[in-house]
Protein backbone atom coordinates (compact mmCIF):
# COMPACT_ATOMS: atom_id res chain seq x y z
CA UNK A 1 0.00 0.00 0.00
CA UNK A 2 1.40 3.62 -0.85
CA UNK A 3 0.69 6.75 0.47
CA UNK A 4 0.08 9.92 -1.22
CA UNK A 5 2.03 13.53 0.07
CA UNK A 6 -1.00 14.80 1.85
CA UNK A 7 -1.52 11.92 4.11
CA UNK A 8 1.92 11.18 5.08
CA UNK A 9 1.93 14.97 6.39
CA UNK A 10 -1.98 14.50 7.71
CA UNK A 11 -0.30 11.24 9.89
CA UNK A 12 2.74 13.56 11.23
CA UNK A 13 0.84 16.53 12.07
CA UNK A 14 3.01 18.39 10.12
CA UNK A 15 2.31 20.19 5.83
CA UNK A 16 2.81 19.85 2.88
CA UNK A 17 5.29 22.50 3.07
CA UNK A 18 7.53 20.98 6.01
CA UNK A 19 8.01 17.25 3.99
CA UNK A 20 8.80 19.28 0.78
CA UNK A 21 11.40 21.10 2.75
CA UNK A 22 12.40 18.23 4.33
CA UNK A 23 13.29 16.40 0.88
CA UNK A 24 15.02 19.65 -0.12
CA UNK A 25 17.36 19.22 2.60
CA UNK A 26 17.80 15.61 3.04
CA UNK A 27 16.16 14.62 5.85
CA UNK A 28 13.29 12.57 4.45
CA UNK A 29 14.19 10.49 1.07
CA UNK A 30 12.40 11.15 -2.44
CA UNK A 31 9.63 9.26 -3.01
CA UNK A 32 8.36 7.37 -6.66
CA UNK A 33 5.89 8.73 -8.46
CA UNK A 34 2.79 7.10 -10.29
CA UNK A 35 2.20 7.02 -13.89
CA UNK A 36 0.30 10.09 -13.17
CA UNK A 37 3.00 11.85 -11.67
CA UNK A 38 2.23 11.66 -7.98
CA UNK A 39 4.73 10.79 -5.43
CA UNK A 40 3.47 7.58 -3.76
CA UNK A 41 5.41 6.72 -0.28
CA UNK A 42 6.15 3.00 1.60
CA UNK A 43 5.45 2.95 4.97
CA UNK A 44 8.90 3.67 6.02
CA UNK A 45 8.48 7.19 4.71
CA UNK A 46 5.95 8.59 7.08
CA UNK A 47 7.77 6.35 10.08
CA UNK A 48 10.94 8.71 9.25
CA UNK A 49 8.98 11.59 9.08
CA UNK A 50 6.97 10.44 12.17
CA UNK A 51 10.47 10.45 14.25
CA UNK A 52 11.62 13.72 12.52
CA UNK A 53 8.57 15.79 14.16
CA UNK A 54 9.29 14.37 17.08
CA UNK A 55 12.60 15.46 17.16
CA UNK A 56 11.41 18.73 16.08
CA UNK A 57 8.51 18.91 18.81
CA UNK A 58 11.80 17.99 21.29
CA UNK A 59 13.98 20.97 20.22
CA UNK A 60 16.45 19.21 17.91
CA UNK A 61 17.12 20.96 14.93
CA UNK A 62 17.18 20.02 11.74
CA UNK A 63 20.74 19.90 10.85
CA UNK A 64 21.37 17.99 14.34
CA UNK A 65 18.67 15.21 12.80
CA UNK A 66 20.75 15.13 9.49
CA UNK A 67 23.46 14.21 11.64
CA UNK A 68 21.95 11.50 13.62
CA UNK A 69 21.10 9.89 10.15
CA UNK A 70 18.53 7.23 9.27
CA UNK A 71 19.51 4.54 11.72
CA UNK A 72 19.89 6.40 14.72
CA UNK A 73 16.72 5.49 16.70
CA UNK A 74 18.34 6.42 20.40
CA UNK A 75 20.31 9.64 19.64
CA UNK A 76 21.33 10.05 23.57
CA UNK A 77 24.60 12.35 23.21
CA UNK A 78 22.30 14.75 20.62
CA UNK A 79 19.64 14.48 23.62
CA UNK A 80 21.95 15.35 26.48
CA UNK A 81 23.17 18.20 24.36
CA UNK A 82 19.90 19.53 23.58
CA UNK A 83 18.91 18.81 27.71
CA UNK A 84 21.98 21.14 28.71
CA UNK A 85 20.93 24.09 25.89
CA UNK A 86 17.31 23.84 27.34
CA UNK A 87 18.29 24.04 31.58
CA UNK A 88 20.75 26.83 30.54
CA UNK A 89 17.61 28.42 28.50
CA UNK A 90 15.42 28.11 31.83
CA UNK A 91 17.77 29.82 33.84
CA UNK A 92 18.20 32.76 31.95
CA UNK A 93 14.24 32.58 31.47
CA UNK A 94 13.91 32.60 35.23
CA UNK A 95 16.58 35.33 35.72
CA UNK A 96 14.75 37.86 33.55
CA UNK A 97 11.16 36.71 35.25
CA UNK A 98 13.11 37.83 38.46
CA UNK A 99 14.02 41.00 36.97
CA UNK A 100 10.49 41.48 35.30
CA UNK A 101 8.87 40.93 39.01
CA UNK A 102 11.50 43.44 40.40
CA UNK A 103 11.01 45.89 37.74
CA UNK A 104 6.58 45.64 38.08
CA UNK A 105 7.18 45.35 42.08
CA UNK A 106 9.15 48.95 42.31
CA UNK A 107 7.53 50.31 38.74
CA UNK A 108 11.32 50.61 37.62
CA UNK A 109 12.67 51.88 34.40
CA UNK A 110 12.97 48.81 32.42
CA UNK A 111 16.13 49.70 30.85
CA UNK A 112 18.61 49.68 34.25
CA UNK A 113 21.38 46.70 34.51
CA UNK A 114 19.88 44.00 36.43
CA UNK A 115 19.24 44.24 40.60
CA UNK A 116 18.65 48.05 40.33
CA UNK A 117 14.89 48.52 40.04
CA UNK A 118 15.24 48.77 43.93
CA UNK A 119 16.60 51.98 44.19
CA UNK A 120 15.71 53.30 41.25
CA UNK A 121 13.03 55.71 42.48
CA UNK A 122 16.52 57.33 44.83
CA UNK A 123 17.84 58.33 41.35
CA UNK A 124 18.26 61.06 39.36
CA UNK A 125 17.77 60.70 35.17
CA UNK A 126 21.45 61.72 34.94
CA UNK A 127 22.41 59.06 37.59
CA UNK A 128 20.20 56.51 36.04
CA UNK A 129 22.04 57.35 32.29
CA UNK A 130 25.42 57.13 34.51
CA UNK A 131 24.52 53.44 35.66
CA UNK A 132 24.12 51.84 32.57
CA UNK A 133 27.36 53.71 31.31
CA UNK A 134 29.02 51.97 34.29
CA UNK A 135 27.23 48.74 33.23
CA UNK A 136 29.59 48.50 29.74
CA UNK A 137 32.43 49.40 31.98
CA UNK A 138 32.61 47.23 34.81
CA UNK A 139 32.39 43.78 35.61
CA UNK A 140 29.03 42.10 37.38
CA UNK A 141 30.68 41.77 40.78
CA UNK A 142 31.45 45.29 40.74
CA UNK A 143 27.93 46.30 39.57
CA UNK A 144 26.97 44.27 42.39
CA UNK A 145 28.68 46.18 44.62
CA UNK A 146 27.95 49.57 43.28
CA UNK A 147 24.34 48.00 43.72
CA UNK A 148 24.99 47.51 47.56
CA UNK A 149 26.43 51.24 47.92
CA UNK A 150 23.05 52.43 46.64
CA UNK A 151 21.01 50.63 49.26
CA UNK A 152 23.68 51.52 51.98
CA UNK A 153 23.67 55.27 51.26
CA UNK A 154 19.83 55.31 49.84
CA UNK A 155 19.52 59.22 49.22
CA UNK A 156 22.21 61.01 51.41
CA UNK A 157 22.72 64.19 52.67
CA UNK A 158 23.06 67.02 49.83
CA UNK A 159 21.40 64.40 46.94
CA UNK A 160 18.28 66.00 46.62
CA UNK A 161 20.14 69.86 46.62
CA UNK A 162 22.52 67.94 44.50
CA UNK A 163 19.79 66.59 41.86
CA UNK A 164 18.11 70.22 41.60
CA UNK A 165 20.98 72.27 41.73
CA UNK A 166 20.70 74.89 38.77
CA UNK A 167 23.55 75.72 36.18
CA UNK A 168 23.63 79.33 37.78
CA UNK A 169 24.15 78.66 41.24
CA UNK A 170 26.11 81.48 42.95
CA UNK A 171 29.28 80.26 44.76
CA UNK A 172 27.98 80.24 48.31
CA UNK A 173 25.05 77.47 47.48
CA UNK A 174 27.50 75.68 45.41
CA UNK A 175 30.53 75.79 48.51
CA UNK A 176 27.20 74.92 50.97
CA UNK A 177 26.40 71.56 48.85
CA UNK A 178 30.30 70.82 48.64
CA UNK A 179 30.53 71.07 52.50
CA UNK A 180 27.64 68.76 53.13
CA UNK A 181 28.30 66.57 50.25
CA UNK A 182 32.36 65.64 50.91
CA UNK A 183 31.68 63.91 54.19
CA UNK A 184 28.84 61.64 52.68
CA UNK A 185 31.68 60.70 50.12
CA UNK A 186 34.12 60.09 51.92
CA UNK A 187 31.94 57.64 53.93
CA UNK A 188 31.87 56.04 50.78
CA UNK A 189 34.62 55.91 49.53
CA UNK A 190 35.98 54.17 53.05
CA UNK A 191 33.48 51.36 52.63
CA UNK A 192 34.13 50.97 48.90
CA UNK A 193 37.77 51.54 48.45
CA UNK A 194 37.10 50.47 44.68
CA UNK A 195 35.40 53.85 44.00
CA UNK A 196 38.76 55.91 44.82
CA UNK A 197 40.00 54.53 41.20
CA UNK A 198 36.95 52.85 39.23
CA UNK A 199 39.41 52.87 36.15
CA UNK A 200 41.42 50.18 37.92
CA UNK A 201 38.88 47.67 38.27
CA UNK A 202 37.39 48.34 34.09
CA UNK A 203 36.82 45.67 31.81
CA UNK A 204 38.84 47.52 28.95
CA UNK A 205 41.31 49.27 31.08
CA UNK A 206 42.12 52.57 33.01
CA UNK A 207 42.77 54.83 30.13
CA UNK A 208 39.41 53.95 28.17
CA UNK A 209 37.41 53.80 31.35
CA UNK A 210 38.52 57.07 32.91
CA UNK A 211 37.63 58.86 29.52
CA UNK A 212 34.08 57.75 29.41
CA UNK A 213 33.24 58.31 32.68
CA UNK A 214 35.22 61.61 32.38
CA UNK A 215 32.54 62.30 29.21
CA UNK A 216 29.53 60.61 30.77
CA UNK A 217 29.58 62.90 33.43
CA UNK A 218 30.44 66.46 31.82
CA UNK A 219 27.49 65.75 29.85
CA UNK A 220 25.05 64.53 32.38
CA UNK A 221 25.49 67.38 34.92
CA UNK A 222 25.47 70.80 34.72
CA UNK A 223 28.20 73.40 35.11
CA UNK A 224 27.04 73.93 38.92
CA UNK A 225 27.10 70.62 39.75
CA UNK A 226 30.47 69.56 38.38
CA UNK A 227 31.80 72.85 40.43
CA UNK A 228 30.28 70.95 42.77
CA UNK A 229 31.88 67.27 42.49
CA UNK A 230 35.04 69.05 41.78
CA UNK A 231 35.22 71.15 45.20
CA UNK A 232 34.51 67.65 46.61
CA UNK A 233 37.35 66.06 45.28
CA UNK A 234 39.90 68.88 45.83
CA UNK A 235 38.48 68.44 49.74
CA UNK A 236 38.68 64.78 49.88
CA UNK A 237 42.62 65.13 47.83
CA UNK A 238 43.68 67.55 50.70
CA UNK A 239 42.31 65.46 53.38
CA UNK A 240 44.35 62.72 52.31
CA UNK A 241 47.41 64.67 51.10
CA UNK A 242 47.23 63.58 47.24
CA UNK A 243 48.66 65.58 44.64
CA UNK A 244 45.01 65.90 42.96
CA UNK A 245 44.42 68.48 45.83
CA UNK A 246 46.34 70.68 43.17
CA UNK A 247 45.70 69.23 39.45
CA UNK A 248 42.50 67.16 39.63
CA UNK A 249 39.34 67.88 37.29
CA UNK A 250 36.45 67.01 38.89
CA UNK A 251 35.61 63.96 36.78
CA UNK A 252 36.88 60.88 38.33
CA UNK A 253 34.72 58.16 39.78
CA UNK A 254 35.03 58.75 43.47
CA UNK A 255 32.25 60.75 43.81
CA UNK A 256 29.04 59.91 45.32
CA UNK A 257 26.88 61.11 41.72
CA UNK A 258 30.11 59.77 39.35
CA UNK A 259 29.18 56.50 40.99
CA UNK A 260 25.56 56.37 40.86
Amino acid sequence: MTWSTREVAELAGTTLKAVRHYHEVGLLEESERAPNGYKRYGVDHPVRLLRIKRLVDLGVPLSGIADMGDADEHPEEALRVLDAELAASIERLQRVRAELAMILRHRAPADLPPGFSQVAGDLSDADRSLILVYSRLFAPERMRELHEMLLDFRRGPGDAEFDALPADADEEARQQLATVLTPYIRALMARHPWLGDPGAHALRGTAFAERVIGKAIVDLYNPAQLDVLYRVHLALAAESGSDDARSGDGSGGGDGHGDG
